[in-house]
């Protein structure tokens, strides 16, 4: 009786992720113009990350930003900035490229799409992917079922699983949105702890916009949603 549950949840669980992603096109987002989040750690509100979004003559320009800067008794120990702009034609994206200064080392992608595939060169993987190996910026949902992220920062491909956690609230703007709660993960089992992608992150269930995102790495890390139009 059990192993027949088990086995019924986990059909839904497949029928609700691949419904999910029948909708998870960047068209779906053809309304969205500008996403902002305050950037916390441990509980301090140290920088932003910023995305927006253009379209001209059929295409999509998605252009990120992120600052933060983490201090310690006033003096800044660790400074991180990335400029990142993708490029949609449809729902394929066809080009990429982003610059990171971290702390004062410099990371770099650009990705074009040739032949039905995409040639990455970054400062950490340079080579040909599928085109379901998707950015990992976390605004498109399409993410809960790629095979693998494709660093913004570095370009290094990150093999991944995703898990469905569960409906939960997110206060924003003194108003409620239901969200559909995931878990990332890496599946390459020998990476070292700091590299192993384990970020939890939130979209809108009605919308299915990026809300909230969570992650530990020498602290504790949130995306908070302050802007959304």
């Amino acid at each position: 009786m059990f192993k027949k549950y088990k086995i019924m949840l986990i059909v839904i669980l497949i029928t609700f992720l691949s419904s999910f992603s029948s909708s998870a096109h960047v068209n779906h987002y053809k309304d969205l113009n500008k996403i902002e989040f305050d950037i916390y750690r441990n509980n301090k509100l140290i920088g932003y990350h910023i995305f927006s979004f253009n379209r001209q003559d059929g295409l999509l320009e998605v252009k990120s930003e992120i600052k933060f800067e983490i201090k310690k008794l006033g003096v800044v120990f660790y400074d991180y900035q990335v400029i990142g702009t993708e490029v949609y034609k449809d729902d394929d994206l066809i080009k990429f490229n982003s610059k990171t200064n971290k702390n004062g080392k410099s990371r770099y992608v650009n990705i074009e799409f040739e032949n039905g595939e995409l040639v990455v060169d970054g400062s950490s993987y340079k080579g040909k992917v599928p085109v379901d190996y998707l950015i990992g910026t976390w605004w498109n949902h399409s993410l809960i079922k790629a095979p693998a992220q494709i660093s913004a920062v570095s370009g290094r491909i990150i093999k991944q699983k995703v898990n469905f956690i569960g409906n939960e609230t997110i206060n924003y703007d003194g108003k409620q949105i239901n969200a559909l709660h995931f878990n990332f993960s890496s599946t390459d089992s020998a990476l070292k702890k700091n590299k192993k992608l384990n970020t939890d992150v939130w979209y809108d269930k009605k919308t299915l916009n990026w809300v909230k995102a969570s992650f530990k790495k020498k602290g504790n890390w949130e995306y908070r949603l302050s802007t959304i139009k």
